[in-house]
């Protein structure tokens, strides 16, 4: 216990596992919190006046707990015996060999395959003359060795920290205040901020890349150092959780912003990219509907290049050139896939090998993936696309590691490393003599049975072998008067009798010692395979790396042949035209048929802004949310879900589509709307692309058309970006006769014995009605509502309020010289505007400033009630 008590005070809050014999158990607080959580069975240890609450399991099952507990938030700690209990003197030695969290997960069975493991930091400090606030970013994948840093304008943290969708977030103990954001989305473990300041932080980055900083790796530590200190405080974690080597975390990249197309966190939402905003899984996303990867590796890499769009027409473009030969060489196409089928997740392979937990299946996994290289590399000689061309060069078969790896490896290979079994018979001469001894030694056994039969003149005599007896010499009753003296009796069978002898003693004891050390030569000879291995590991991850590339796209050529999509042609142009566009989902999981394409016409002639109107389920959502994502999944690389499309790149896409609310700070649907508005309106740029549904709707008639009204004239007049904007407000509409940017469209319907039909359809012009009515009564709503509502809406159309208020609005002048205004907050003749210019301020004291505006509050409210209409 005094042990256990050493090894908890070095793993803090985290919930220890400390391995006695085949067991581990946790005790005291440890014991009762797991059992509760996981449901082991609670017991204790020293029953008496003070007992010890304990609970534990098999050391088999480590894996299944640790996984439930991980799920569940809490970090635990493995404390194991690193010493052969065998040849212990006294205790065995144990020690802390490492502590797991999500973001320190390498364990496949742990391990989504398909999804990043991302374990981020992030720290906020001022740089440059303004000192200005800058955040620090830097998120690495213990799981594959990826490791990266940037320095992201604290306003879009969020953002970034959302593309990233780290697992676990490391904060500095004195910055709580950038947690809160992130609590509901990830576990926040917070740090000492010694750990990340800059001093430490760099010490700790160049010690373990053995380098004298990290300029060599494109940072610059005086305007980099949030992102370094970022970085660092990663590094410290990791060496500490871990405790064991970190090698394949070879670099650290530079993550700069203007190379990715940037997405904010409401518009990943909004557009489902990776989670649904139903209930925040993957299935139903755009990705889990277009991935079409077969290796792990593949799956995970498509995921990055969703998220991460590119804004380089050129870059696009190779992607796209070597999907086009994809797509039109079918077979080239099927051979890729079928070989890479057979492809193991080399990337998580490796950093098990690197951090000495790989066991000799991981072995044997990278050995039947190095054997798949060589079809690979020759199926893909002569391919014509550059991208394509340049994974075929990069693609090392590492024909030297692969031979020894086949010529070691058995067919059939265990779990665990001290089980046997590993190496295959012939490659290693003594091995196989040691074997042959443990084994009982054929040989050996017929020659000496041989020899007793002669010598004693028995010849039913048989030497035989079991585990409980060892070896013995049998003889049957018949022939018991003939045992030599020097035969001593073991065991009486019913008909016989047996014995064993001296010599056949001292053999025996050779054989079982030939079996430990054939285990300890087979365990040698592994760790030797091992270290090959991880010599050759960063040949290795390269070419792990071309292979997930060569999986993504042969996947989105698999896709595109599927879907009959088309290849976009993406430039550096404005423009946006789409040619029969379908939602990239819906497409997919509809009936075949049954979706309805729609063309799109944004940023060229026709205008920069279409103001779409139409009745609710009609589809305007979905029209301009396929928009965004046909725009998006062109900048991937993608081929996309239409007859052809013309793209004009975006930096930024913004869709404010949907409502939420944030209850839990404060804010209402509204407000969340309004936020999410303001965000685009002050970042938006000429080049980005803007979809919004129904901004206005969550406040008054009036406060919503007037609000809408002001940010259609804002985004036409002062950004000019490419905007589909879908509203109710039928009152906008008459904006296309006022700016020459906006276009009306609406979704087409047919009216039908007081029946509505949704065509689905978006056609130019303005639509009249909104069919509300009748989508309540497609949804269930009773009756005798929906007639009174019908009796309602024709008094207020008999009394033209709608008309009115459309005369109003188009007639409502906008400011000169489009300068900002303030409206006046009395009418210029008021009287408490001459008491006001009059008054002396600085004779004025405080308590008589506060008489004085407590008058006027109450000659106000006394006017206006004698000004209200009764």
């Amino acid at each position: 216990m005094q042990q256990y008590q050493q090894a908890k005070k070095m793993c803090g809050d985290a919930l220890l596992f400390f391995r006695m014999g085949d067991f581990y158990e946790l005790f005291f607080d440890d014991a009762k919190t797991a059992a509760k959580a996981v449901g082991l069975t609670l017991t204790s240890r020293d029953k008496g006046t003070n007992p010890i609450a304990m609970a534990g399991f098999p050391h088999h099952q480590l894996d299944g707990y640790l996984g439930k507990l991980i799920k569940l938030g809490f970090r635990v700690a493995i404390c194991d015996q690193v010493e052969d209990p065998k040849k212990a003197k006294g205790l065995v030695k144990r020690e802390v060999t490492r502590v797991v969290s999500p973001g320190t997960l390498t364990d496949d069975g742990l391990l989504d395959p398909k999804e990043n493991n991302f374990l981020a930091a992030v720290v906020s400090c001022r740089v440059g003359r303004n000192q200005d606030p800058v955040a620090g970013l830097a998120w690495a994948e213990l799981s594959t060795g990826r490791f990266f840093a940037m320095n992201v304008d604290t306003r879009r943290l969020a953002d970034e920290v959302t593309r990233i969708a780290p697992v676990e977030l490391l904060v500095s103990d004195d910055s709580e205040a950038l947690a809160e954001p992130f609590r509901d989305q990830t576990m926040v473990t917070f740090r000492p901020s010694w750990s990340m300041a800059i001093d430490t932080a760099g010490e700790n980055l160049a010690k373990h890349f053995g380098t004298s900083g990290v300029e060599g790796f494109g940072f610059d530590a005086a305007v980099d150092s949030p992102a370094i200190r970022a970085a660092g405080g990663i590094i410290d974690y990791l060496r500490e959780a871990q405790k064991t080597s970190l090698e394949h975390i070879e670099a650290l990249v530079p993550y700069r912003g203007g190379h990715a197309l940037e997405i904010d966190q409401a518009t990943r939402r909004s557009l489902e990219l990776t989670r649904t905003m139903r209930d925040g899984g993957r299935d139903g996303s755009l990705l889990s509907v277009i991935d079409r990867t077969v290796t792990a590796m593949g799956s995970r890499l498509f995921g990055d290049w969703l998220n991460s769009p590119l804004t380089d027409p050129a870059q696009i473009n190779d992607r796209l050139d070597a999907v086009q030969e994809l797509f039109t060489n079918h077979a080239l196409s099927d051979d890729l896939r079928s070989m890479l089928r057979e492809v193991y997740d080399l990337q998580r392979l490796l950093t098990r090998v690197t951090t000495g937990r790989a066991s000799p299946r991981d072995l044997g996994f990278i050995g039947q993936t190095l054997r798949s290289l060589p079809p690979i590399k020759a199926r893909s000689a002569g391919v014509r696309s550059r991208l394509l061309a340049e994974h075929e060069a990069e693609l090392d078969v590492c024909p030297d590691l692969r031979q020894r790896l086949e010529s070691a490896l058995a067919e059939t290979l265990p779990l665990a490393s001290r089980d046997g079994g590993i190496i295959r018979s012939g490659f290693n001469p003594r091995l196989d003599e040691l074997r042959d001894m443990a084994k009982g030694g054929k040989e050996w056994i017929a020659r000496y049975q041989a020899e007793q039969m002669e010598t004693s003149g028995i010849p039913s005599l048989k030497v035989g072998h079991n585990k409980v007896f060892g070896f013995y010499i049998e003889v049957t009753n018949a022939h018991k008067d003939k045992v030599p003296p020097h035969f001593i009796r073991k065991q009486t069978l019913k008909n016989a009798e047996r014995y064993i002898t001296p010599e056949l003693k001292e053999y025996e004891e050779k054989v079982l010692s030939a079996e430990e050390q054939a285990f300890d030569l087979e365990y040698d000879l592994f760790l030797e395979l091992r270290e090959l291995v991880q010599v050759s590991a960063g040949r290795m991850r390269r070419t792990a790396d071309v292979l997930a590339q060569l999986d993504v796209l042969c996947a989105l050529a698999e896709l595109a042949r599927q879907r009959g999509y088309c290849r976009p042609h993406v430039s550096d142009g404005a423009e946006l035209e789409i040619n029969d566009g379908r939602h990239p989902v819906l497409d997919i999981i509809e009936p075949q048929g049954t979706f309805v394409p729609n063309d799109t016409s944004c940023g060229g002639k026709g205008g920069t802004f279409s103001l779409i109107t139409g009745p609710n389920m009609a589809g305007k959502s979905t029209y301009i949310r396929q928009v965004a994502l046909i725009t998006l999944m062109a900048q991937m690389g993608s081929f996309v879900p239409a007859k052809s499309v013309r793209l004009g790149v975006a930096d930024r896409i913004f869709a404010r589509v949907g409502a939420s609310d944030e209850l839990a700070r404060g804010q209402s649907t509204f407000m969340v709307e309004m936020t999410e508005t303001a965000r685009i309106l002050n970042t938006a740029s000429s080049r980005s692309l803007v979809i919004l549904d129904e901004i206005g709707r969550g406040t008054s008639t009036y406060d919503g058309v007037s609000l809408a009204w002001a940010i259609v004239e804002h985004i036409h007049d002062h950004i000019g970006c490419r905007t589909l904007f879908a509203t109710h407000y039928h009152e906008l509409t008459d904006l296309a006769d006022r700016l020459d940017g906006v276009c009306n469209l609406n979704v087409e319907v047919k009216e039908w014995e007081d029946r509505v039909v949704f065509l689905h359809k978006i056609v130019p012009g303005a639509a009249d009605k909104s069919y509300g009515i009748h989508v309540a009564q497609l949804a269930g709503v009773p009756k005798s509502v929906n007639e009174r509502a019908k009796e309602v809406l024709a008094r207020l159309e008999s009394d033209h309020a709608d008309v009115e208020m459309r005369d109003k609005l188009a007639h409502t002048p906008k400011p000169e010289n489009e300068r900002m205004f303030q409206l006046s907050l009395f009418e210029p003749d008021h009287p408490l505007l001459d008491e006001i210019r009059e008054l002396e301020i600085n004779e004025l004291s405080p308590l008589d400033a506060l008489r004085r505006i407590q008058q006027w509050q109450a000659n106000l409210a006394e006017e206006a009630l004698q000004t209200k209409p009764r």
